[in-house]
């Protein structure tokens, strides 16, 4: 097995046909066909179903696939270190589904007119599944919440430390937050996320009972309904950034505030360490008064 069959194999899996994928790495068709079997032949396995038009990959292709990305990405980053040329390759970034989502494409914007020559992928996800990707390095990166499971070979760095908001449509007169709580119809964060849960947790210590009009699973959404009447609810700092959200209410949520923070994840032996750390700056200044440079 070699790198220009995993190349082959890539373009075959990315464009659909061994026909289009052969113009690609510039081969012949047959060519392209003698090298996937002498590959299903080392590896012991049957990569395609040749039944289909055009072929799709089998259960065991799909893993090579990604086996393959591995390590084509490790090859053009080995060979970009040994120029002394390391910001270049792809940056395998992940994200949960939350609020902070927002700050990424800022931010991937602001590393790209500085590293011009990077390439970015970013993908979507649960943080426990983030968190695998990143220390088995199927990700150079992921932007989660605080965890209290990061292994030990991760290191895990706060970029926002917001606070949580209870927020009410625009004109609401009570200002007593556990009095709203009590008495308005509440759009419930639904969730299986740390801030769902931390949201529960202070409302159960409360003692509070919400009436309950809608359960949510994405802030965004949630805030509109607000904004259109349908209740209060809590969300972070972060997720009232749009101009119409200027006239909603906004009250502490906890005494003292409670904060949340989301930060990135990073293999504490990277060879990415360099443009994570110029991620991570840009998140924190994107932050804005909530953001927490590294130490």
């Amino acid at each position: 097995m070699d790198t220009r069959q995993l190349k082959t194999f890539l373009a075959i899996a990315t464009n659909g046909t061994f026909a289009k994928a052969a113009d690609v790495v510039g081969r012949t068709p047959s060519a392209v066909s003698q090298q996937m079997q002498a590959l299903e032949q080392e590896l012991n396995t049957t990569l395609f179903v040749r039944a289909s038009r055009p072929p799709k990959l089998t259960l065991q292709g799909l893993q090579v696939l990604e086996m393959a990305k591995s390590i084509l990405r490790t090859e053009e980053d080995t060979k970009a270190e040994l120029r002394g040329d390391r910001i270049t390759g792809t940056l395998m970034l992940g994200s949960v589904r939350s609020s902070a989502l927002n700050l990424l494409p800022q931010s991937i914007v602001k590393l790209r007119t500085q590293y011009p020559d990077i390439k970015t992928n970013l993908r979507v996800s649960l943080s426990s599944v983030l968190i695998t990707d990143v220390a088995s390095g199927r990700l150079d990166a992921a932007v989660v919440a605080e965890h209290l499971g990061f292994p030990p070979a991760l290191r895990w760095s706060p970029f926002l430390k917001e606070p949580l908001w209870l927020i009410a449509p625009a004109g609401t007169k009570i200002t007593d937050p556990t009095q709203l709580l009590r008495q308005r119809p509440y759009v419930r964060f639904r969730s299986d996320v740390p801030l769902a849960h931390l949201i529960d947790t202070e409302i159960s210590r409360l003692g509070i009972i919400t009436q309950d009009v809608a359960e949510i699973d994405t802030i965004t959404s949630i805030v509109t309904c607000v904004r259109q009447g349908m209740g209060i609810s809590v969300v972070p700092h972060v997720a009232l950034s749009e101009p119409e959200d200027g006239g909603l209410v906004r009250l502490p949520f906890g005494n003292p505030q409670i904060t949340r923070q989301i930060g990135i994840v990073e293999r504490t032996v990277s060879p990415r360490g360099e443009l994570i750390a110029r991620l991570h700056e840009v998140l924190a200044g994107l932050s804005g008064e909530y953001g927490i440079q590294r130490g």
